[in-house]
């Protein structure tokens, strides 16, 4: 059976293209800004393209791993989180507060319900990876930031107290959402992809609570007006995590030989631009230097978005449509040369135009007009293999009616 869920993310993705491509026709002053475009843009790939890939795999891989049967489709949990998009991508660009507010909720319910899966999932704990755990952590914190994200359409920060909420808003989906389920996925992909686990029990469960941990002080931090004495903490923690494991990630691709090909290099890249931002937050919070807080606060989760978050799926999407869709032994991590140079330059566009005001406009409409052909090189790839997918289920069908 097609998995509905890979289904939705290539069609977010190919959505992702258009999106981009208006980004850099307003950078170009082609056509008007347009109220809640930015965050839009970057729910396609937060919401739309990675949500929906982790909802689709994770009670597989949670099942696969603990030796149980791969649990059926919930379509109850597909309905609400695809209902829950559709009032968001409605509501956001017209700042419609009831619309966010349903749009959110449903979001919450899905997620609340899937985690509730994932923990009823049987079969022996002690065959797995120890990836559940990153995943179910890392669907807590979106929790928060579905909770966190919705308040800032609709008044809701000032009676939770919340000091700086869009800032608690993106560590919550990045730092705590994203990280964990990387991380699970990381740790569930690699024994697929050289035969290997990616690290030992201690090493991942050491990285895990680091990495946790640090998301909670990161998310904290800003909660509370930005207290430096919960962010740091929080921030070294999650710095040590994230490097040590790169390290890992790289020493495994690199053993296997797997760097030949562009798929290893959009999965150890795309964590520059998560480091990037973590390496500057010190020289902010400290004053350092002069840096644009301001502005690197308001564009850099742009390059994070699709530096990290959307080169990271880049590589993992076609495996999953290919290992999921296909039902292929054989399937490899995604990307190609073009899409790795694209929305790496791309990126590193994004972050030009904070620095030189005067070029940013032009800086920032090349780099939507790469990240669109990154994108638009995904899609292709993601699609060719759907397609085949769609193909091959109506041959069945054919063959049966």
């Amino acid at each position: 059976m097609l998995n509905p869920y890979l289904l939705m993310s290539v069609f977010y993705l190919a959505v992702a293209v258009l999106v981009a491509l208006d980004a850099a026709l307003t950078s170009f002053n082609v056509i008007p800004w347009a109220v809640g475009l930015p965050w839009l843009r970057a729910h396609f790939i937060t919401l739309g393209v990675l949500t929906e890939s982790a909802f689709g795999v994770l009670p597989a891989f949670v099942a696969g791993r603990r030796g149980a049967e791969t649990p059926a489709t919930r379509w109850d949990i597909w309905l609400l989180l695809n209902a829950g998009l559709v009032m968001l991508l409605v509501g956001i660009p017209s700042v419609n507060a009831a619309l966010i507010i349903t749009g959110g909720t449903l979001i919450f319910a899905a997620v609340l319900l899937l985690i509730g899966q994932l923990r009823g999932i049987g079969g022996e704990p002690s065959r797995g990876t120890g990836s559940a755990k990153f995943y179910l952590s890392g669907l807590v914190y979106l929790l928060v930031g579905i909770l966190i994200g919705t308040g800032l359409w609709v008044g809701w920060s000032e009676p939770l107290r919340i000091g700086v909420p869009k800032e608690a808003h993106i560590h919550a989906n990045s730092w705590g959402f994203a990280s964990l389920v990387f991380a699970g996925l990381l740790v569930d992909l690699l024994p697929a992809l050289t035969g290997k686990p990616l690290a030992s029990r201690r090493a991942l469960g050491a990285i895990f609570w680091a990495m946790t941990l640090g998301a909670l002080g990161l998310v904290l931090g800003p909660w509370l007006g930005g207290n430096l004495v919960v962010t740091v903490p929080g921030l070294v923690l999650h710095l040590s995590a994230t490097v040590a494991l790169l390290i890992l990630l790289a020493r495994a691709l690199r053993s296997h030989g797997l760097f030949a090909r562009a798929g290893a290099w959009h999965l150890t890249l795309s964590y520059a631009w998560i480091l990037l931002p973590v390496l500057v937050a010190p020289l902010i919070i400290l004053n350092i230097g002069n840096m644009p807080g301001a502005d690197i606060e308001a564009t850099a989760p742009q390059a994070l978005i699709y530096g990290w978050m959307g080169q990271f799926l880049f590589a993992i999407l076609p495996y999953f449509a290919a290992a999921w869709l296909l039902r292929d032994p054989q399937a490899r991590l995604g990307g190609n040369w073009l899409s790795l140079i694209a929305v790496n330059l791309g990126s590193a566009l994004i972050w030009a135009g904070i620095f030189l005001v005067d070029l940013r406009n032009p800086l920032h409409a090349a780099a939507y007009v790469l990240l669109g052909a990154a994108l638009l090189a995904a899609v292709r790839e993601a699609g060719v293999i759907t397609l085949a997918a769609l193909r091959r289920a109506e041959q069945g069908v054919a063959r049966t009616t």
